[in-house]
């Protein structure tokens, strides 16, 4: 069952080991099948170089297990919950990666100092509110879920693709799995090249122009980035 999105989505999860992204059992990533709306997603607690895509775990939105062996991840309800709010995505990622959780553990939104973070996100890279002693206790995942759409309500989650959990680390996405991993690991860049803009004493974002130049020549109906269609 869904063997295409098994083999994209171990991939997906071997490329966040390739760039750095985690170490460890840190990490997951899933994809969304557009036509079952049955997600994919990674088993908990197995490792990397142990798994094989056929060790994918199949879950229906509502978190049961349709096929495999082994328990998802214990970040599925997390994702699952963003595929409820926002159905143009198709792929999630969470890691710990080191600067991006750098920033969610500071409690602090990564500012758009400049062009390179312009290019990925129309904005700001948001941190989410502290979860409460109640949302911790009961049905932490999901709550995980909802201060992170709670955080984006405003915002289409395909311009901003990424946010930090507050304490936590980055939840990244996309249209597909393959997209989602991109975010991260421009997300992590990103997240590095502001640690050392805040470590140099400058804090003033980019500006509204330069923003909107870099983000719309390669995102939305007029980008004019790359080689068009194929």
């Amino acid at each position: 069952m869904l063997e295409k999105i098994k083999e994209t989505v171990y991939r997906a999860n071997l490329e966040l080991v390739n760039q750095g992204l985690v170490i460890h059992t840190w990490g997951n990533v899933s994809g969304r099948d557009e036509k079952s709306g049955l997600v994919v997603i990674k088993p908990s607690g197995v490792g990397y170089s142990e798994m094989k895509a056929e060790d994918m775990v199949v879950i229906d939105i509502e978190g049961k297990i349709i096929e495999g062996k082994f328990k998802p991840s214990t970040d599925s309800p997390t994702h699952l919950l963003l595929y409820k709010k926002w159905p143009s995505i198709g792929g999630i990622v969470h890691t710990h990666s080191t600067y991006a959780t750098s920033w969610a553990q500071a409690g602090r939104n990564i500012p758009a100092f400049g062009t390179t973070h312009a290019d990925h996100y129309y904005g700001e890279v948001p941190c989410t509110r502290k979860l409460t002693d109640q949302e911790i206790k009961f049905d932490y995942e999901v709550n995980t879920g909802k201060v992170i759409v709670e955080r984006l309500v405003h915002t289409d989650p395909l311009a901003v693709p990424s946010a930090l959990v507050n304490c936590h680390g980055p939840f990244c996405w996309g249209l597909d799995p393959g997209e989602a991993v991109y975010n991260a690991v421009a997300l992590e860049e990103i997240a590095r090249m502001a640690f050392y803009t805040v470590l140099l004493n400058h804090d003033k974002p980019i500006s509204k122009k330069l923003l909107d130049k870099h983000f719309l020549r390669k995102h939305g109906k007029n980008a004019y980035y790359g080689q068009g269609e194929k």
